[in-house]
């Protein structure tokens, strides 16, 4: 959101003179991806980024963190909150947490259109479909509010965890990492691991303290490219809404690559 970003940006720049101190612009995306390996200990898994802003699957390759599929409308977690406004349900703690814990008592799925569209997704249209089906049906007595939520979760996590398997069949990778907020679904993590598992491979997931945002995820990116010698020019510390994640230079990442060939060639 760009009024939020604004005023960080102009508080960064008052502190960075303030105290003296240089200051390290942050992809937001890439900042949950190296929480997430440093939180779980994944090396190099194919990341399925998911939250109510964003639907990637990525993966690292030469020096960039490479988008591999996206969503080509509005975002899976877009989708569960603007449904659970639908069903009249709670933000509290968040409407992306209570469609999982109505869905957890669903026992009648309905079908939905399943949008995969070679490594892209889809899901204005699941979505447009879902909110006029749920008014008929539960109108008629045909289904419960608990059954819309387990199709409709079920439907978009299996479109998800097919461009992720894919994806990995493309970069010859076994394991997968989930950041986001919608990455704390327990199951989205489940489905997950169960294709993981499948091809011998492992999935790696946090909960909430590390998948929602979060300042240390920021600092900790910021961190690791200040130790490889990135710093922000002063009069070039805005930020923009459109950083995309394949735009930033992992330095970090080479060298950690660099590394492991001096282990190889011993």
């Amino acid at each position: 959101m760009g009024a939020p970003l604004q005023v960080a940006a102009i508080v960064v720049r008052v502190l960075s003179q303030l105290w003296k101190k240089p200051i390290v612009a942050v992809n937001h995306c890439v900042a949950h991806i190296e929480t997430g390996r440093i939180v779980t200990g994944a090396d190099d898994p194919v990341v399925l980024y998911v939250s109510g802003g964003n639907t990637q699957v990525i993966a690292y390759s030469e020096g960039r963190y490479r988008i591999f599929g996206e969503t080509i409308d509005i975002a899976v977690g877009n989708c569960l909150d603007r449904f659970a406004r639908v069903l009249t349900l709670s933000n509290d703690p968040s409407p992306g947490y209570n469609i999982e814990q109505l869905a957890k008592k669903g026992e009648q799925y309905i079908d939905l259109p399943y949008a995969v569209k070679g490594m892209d997704v889809s899901f204005s249209g699941i979505l447009s479909y879902i909110e006029a089906t749920a008014v008929e049906k539960l109108k008629n007595s045909e289904c419960t509010p608990a059954d819309l939520c387990y199709s409709l979760q079920e439907n978009v996590f299996a479109m998800l965890v097919e461009i992720t398997e894919r994806a990995m069949a493309h970069c010859d990778k076994k394991d997968v990492l989930i950041v986001g907020g919608v990455g704390c679904n327990e199951r989205l993590q489940e489905m997950m691991r169960t294709m993981c598992s499948e091809r011998d491979g492992r999935l790696f997931a946090t909960d909430d303290r590390y998948c929602i945002d979060n300042g240390a995820m920021i600092a900790y990116t910021g961190l690791l490219a200040f130790a490889h010698g990135a710093s922000t020019p002063f009069e070039e510390s805005t930020f923009t809404q459109r950083f995309r994640t394949d735009e930033v230079e992992a330095i970090w990442r080479l060298k950690e690559e660099s590394e492991k060939l001096k282990w190889v060639h011993g």
